[in-house]
């Protein structure tokens, strides 16, 4: 093919080979971009992409790392205060004692205790709805206070505050107060 061209590239003008070198020479330089440089700047971009999709991806990780670190934590507290309790708690002797101490126990309408086994744990879920009848905004305080403070994690789930209709400034009081147990 060359001895073809030969002949070929004799009989052109300076002017025509050197224009024929130059198109030559674009078309090599092409040939080289397509084939060298926009293979390595892509695969650069695209590192670049994956690069910044991973750091967010790890940023994630540790923030979910923080939070299980966090829930781990609160997890074990909890389970130490359990363990902290005297034996044989149950919420229901807890609160009749402690409506006791406060002075509305002979205000309590009625009480009912239920339980629930939680999957997977050596734990139960202990649940006590009351019924208060006519008491006074200072004995609920005082009576929720002490309910909120106690270190045996009792925590108030419902509560439902309605004027008792004969006496000026007394209430009914329905409440539902729950905690875990073992």
């Amino acid at each position: 093919m060359i001895k073809r061209l030969r002949p070929f590239l004799a009989k052109l003008s300076k002017r025509e080979k050197m224009a024929i070198g130059i198109g030559i020479g674009f078309v090599g330089i092409f040939i080289f971009v397509q084939v060298a440089i926009f293979p390595f700047i892509d695969t650069r971009e695209r590192l670049q992409r994956r690069l910044v999709s991973h750091t967010k991806s790890y940023d994630e990780i540790k923030q979910l790392r923080l939070k299980y670190l966090e829930l781990q934590n609160r997890a074990d507290n909890s389970k130490t205060q359990i363990d902290r309790r005297q034996r044989g708690f149950t919420l229901f002797s807890f609160l009749d004692k402690l409506a006791g101490e406060v002075g509305i126990k002979e205000r309590i309408t009625y009480m009912k205790p239920s339980s629930t086994k939680q999957k997977d744990t050596p734990y139960s879920l202990s649940l006590v709805e009351m019924k208060l009848n006519g008491i006074t905004m200072e004995q609920i305080t005082r009576f929720l206070y002490r309910i909120e403070t106690s270190p045996n994690m009792i925590n108030v789930q419902r509560l439902s505050l309605n004027k008792k209709e004969e006496k000026e400034g007394l209430l009914n009081v329905i409440l539902q107060v729950e905690t875990f147990e073992i």
